[in-house]
């Protein structure tokens, strides 16, 4: 049984899926052909699998929103911010409770970051925080989280940024 496990992992979980059903309503099976073992580590991987899509769909979510922060000048901002709400709509769904002790944020927000490009058409981005200003509900909220309220009130409510190609830009208060 071990052997089909691991040479084809379907009909494994088809063949142990039917002989639990015939458990569950009472009928006699051979306990030889249950591959404990193997049924415990797939329903453990089942509660991984689901919380590794929350997490992949939060980091999206904030290199999204990042990128947004890092270049607010972007043609392509709207598209970062609706990616950013999309994924945090498809991990708010997939959440539960009980993966909120083992989310850790700041391993998130770190991949998120490191998943930064260095630039977008040749312009550096602006700072962004080194840390996650936001926490697991505020990201998970309906609401568009603010991940620059600590770069803006560093910068001061008008920054200026000098691009390469002799523009000056002042970013207005309301990013």
């Amino acid at each position: 049984m071990s052997d089909l496990y691991h040479s084809d992992v379907f009909v494994w979980s088809e063949q142990q899926a039917e002989l639990l059903r015939l458990r569950a309503a009472g009928e006699l099976v051979n306990e030889a052909e249950l591959n404990w073992p193997n049924i415990a580590e797939e329903i453990a991987d089942v509660g991984r699998s689901e919380r590794r899509a929350v997490e992949s769909a939060l980091v999206q979510a904030l290199t999204h929103d990042l990128k947004a922060e890092a270049w607010p000048l972007s043609r392509e901002v709207p598209q970062w911010r609706a990616e950013a709400r999309t994924q945090r709509r498809a991990a708010r769904r997939a959440f539960t409770p009980g993966m909120r002790q083992h989310i850790v944020l700041a391993n998130l927000y770190s991949d998120a970051l490191a998943g930064l490009p260095e630039s977008i058409d040749g312009t550096p981005p602006l700072p962004v925080p080194g840390v996650c200003p936001v926490t697991l509900d505020e990201l998970l909220a309906n609401e568009q989280p603010d991940l620059g309220s600590r770069r803006r009130a560093t910068l001061g409510s008008q920054p200026t940024v000098q691009y390469g190609f002799s523009v000056t830009v002042t970013l207005s208060a309301a990013l």
